[in-house]
């Protein structure tokens, strides 16, 4: 019996590879935010307030510590009474010291009123939309607000 070789030679199975493992991506390392805060701009001749004391940095603060004293301004206009019925398109607008002393409310345009004159024409309002004098509704007693003068009662011995 004779042996006939095979033209084909056997090869090795191929290397079998190692099972990929699908990993999430992996995020960069967090990195705390800092908020920048710009300073209020100080008046001319007034020194700016002292900081709080234990108040922690700007970047720390939280909830009513982001709002610092003194940022916004009383604004001044044409105190409401109580009992006066407003007529549509006209508010009232409460405020506060940064004392914690509320003082009288005043009269402003309502944010989606457009005000008219007798021709139907536009009426420009302030863009603060504090009412001015000429356009108080009538009957409307005219008196306008006066500030706190601050801490008077810290002066006197």
């Amino acid at each position: 019996m004779v042996v006939e070789e095979s033209p084909f030679v056997e090869s090795p199975p191929p290397p079998v590879a190692a099972p990929v493992v699908a990993r999430a991506p992996t995020a960069p390392p967090r990195v705390p935010v800092q908020a920048v805060v710009p300073s209020p701009p100080v008046a001319e001749g007034v020194p700016p307030s002292p900081p709080e004391p234990d108040m922690p940095p700007p970047a720390e603060r939280t909830g009513l510590q982001l709002y610092q004293r003194g940022t916004k301004p009383l604004k001044v206009g044409l105190v409401v009474p109580e009992g006066f019925e407003l007529p549509p398109g006209y508010v009232r607008h409460y405020q506060s010291t940064d004392e914690g002393e509320r003082v009288e409310a005043i009269l402003m345009f309502h944010p989606d009123h457009k005000p008219v004159d007798a021709n139907g024409q536009p009426i420009p309002i302030p863009e603060n939309r504090v009412v001015p004098e000429e356009l108080a509704p009538p009957g409307m007693p005219l008196r306008m607000l006066e500030l706190p003068t601050g801490d008077e009662s810290k002066d006197t011995p």
